[in-house]
């Protein structure tokens, strides 16, 4: 069963169809093709059949294992072969238009996406977060959101389009780019990890509801987790949902992340408010999907978001409540300060009333940390993700209105 996009506004963002299309680089890329994609592609643009299965061994090696920009540095692949995959392919990374560095380490980077068939070049912001013997990388899966939760700085900018596995799969390999994780890079740095690995973890908690998006997380895991290439282990990768219920299931049986719910509050009145979604999804149902989530249990429990907000969801009342809307689930609770930015309509909850809150979820089993804050100078934490494609599109649109029909 699918679950529809269901957006509420109306898109303004959709490019004019009167408009002739722009050039744009017709080539396709690599980064984004499943092995049986690069496979057939291959094959359909003249290498020998009896070489395609190895050409796409070592082309695959290339891109996800030692983060090759080019063909040229192919260095087992014929000068020839390597000419002619350059002609129909490319291996271009978005465009990086800013770089973040915050007090703490945590890194955020601006992304403008390859431009699509009417020259509109959508942006959307990717996070790397270094902690103590991990580091994790929050990806987003959508331009802008469909949902409009009243805490995250995202559900400000109107839906644009899904990202492509493409897109999705290229936030992993530009911070890693940055980052200097690919073996050559690695093996020149004397400060390298001992495990080789800087993103140790990813985060489907970017712009966007990635079940929304499934068909493109779900192909994009795919590459991610292949054992030759990116590697990243399923249950390093977190998949954060507000709720899209139909889609819950199909998540644990076909991708097999793990699973964190955006829930934020105890009852439908006040969820209603803060995650619109829930009109549709109630509390209740989203628990049942919870309970029914393939391959739960202790060792893989589902994690639990909780916003802390003054005055709207922290009382005493509302963690006892929690404790019994869980009964049953093998789970973690994460506490989150609430983030503000520019004209945000919460505070934060007394640093009291968190901990007071976290004891009564301790006190029932669940263990609840408080996720510390990282980025907030850069507006990289959680809830403050926003692009400014927004006022690009805008500026766009104008010039478009200006001009001769």
């Amino acid at each position: 069963m699918a679950a529809s996009l269901d957006i509420a506004r109306a898109n303004p963002n959709a490019p004019p169809v009167s408009r002739t299309p722009v050039d744009v680089d017709k080539r396709l890329t690599v980064i984004g093709l499943t092995r049986t994609e690069l496979a057939d592609q291959f094959k359909a643009t003249g290498v020998p059949e009896r070489e395609v299965r190895m050409r796409a061994s070592q082309i695959w090696r290339w891109v996800y294992n030692k983060g090759a920009k080019t063909f040229d540095e192919m260095t087992n692949v014929s000068k020839d072969l390597r000419e002619q995959l350059a002609e129909q392919f490319t291996l271009a990374r978005p465009e990086i238009v800013t770089e973040q560095i915050s007090v703490d380490g945590t890194r955020k980077w601006l992304l403008r996406l390859a431009p699509d068939a009417w020259g509109a070049r959508h942006e959307v912001e990717t996070v790397y977060i270094p902690e103590e013997n991990r580091g994790t990388l929050c990806v987003s899966s959508q331009v802008g959101c469909t949902l409009t939760c009243s805490f995250c700085h995202t559900g400000t900018q109107t839906l644009v389009r899904n990202l492509t596995a493409e897109e999705i799969v290229q936030q992993l390999i530009v911070a890693r780019d940055q980052l200097g994780e690919w073996p050559a890079a690695l093996a020149e740095n004397p400060d390298a990890p001992a495990g080789g690995r800087f993103i140790t973890n990813m985060v489907l908690m970017g712009m966007g509801e990635p079940l929304y998006n499934f068909d493109n997380v779900k192909a994009a895991m795919e590459i991610v987790c292949d054992n030759e290439g990116l590697s990243l282990s399923r249950r390093r990768i977190t998949l954060s949902t507000s709720g899209v219920v139909p889609m819950i299931e199909r998540c644990g049986e076909e991708i097999g992340v793990m699973l964190a719910i955006s829930l934020h509050a105890t009852r439908d009145e006040i969820r209603n408010q803060l995650v619109p979604l829930n009109k549709k999804y109630p509390i209740k149902q989203l628990l049942d999907a919870c309970r029914a989530y393939p391959g739960l249990s202790n060792a893989r429990r589902i994690t639990f978001e909780y916003v802390m907000l003054k005055g709207v969801n922290d009382s005493p009342k509302h963690a006892k409540e929690l404790v019994q809307l869980l009964r049953g689930i093998p789970a973690k609770v994460n506490l989150i300060p609430y983030n503000p930015w520019p004209g945000s309509p919460h505070e934060c909850s007394e640093w009291d009333a968190i901990e007071a809150f976290a004891e009564i979820i301790n006190r029932a089993g669940y263990s609840s940390p408080v996720r510390t804050p990282r980025g907030r100078d850069i507006m990289a934490a959680c809830g403050q993700l926003k692009s400014a494609s927004e006022r690009l599109r805008a500026k766009a649109r104008e010039q478009l209105e200006r001009a001769p029909a």
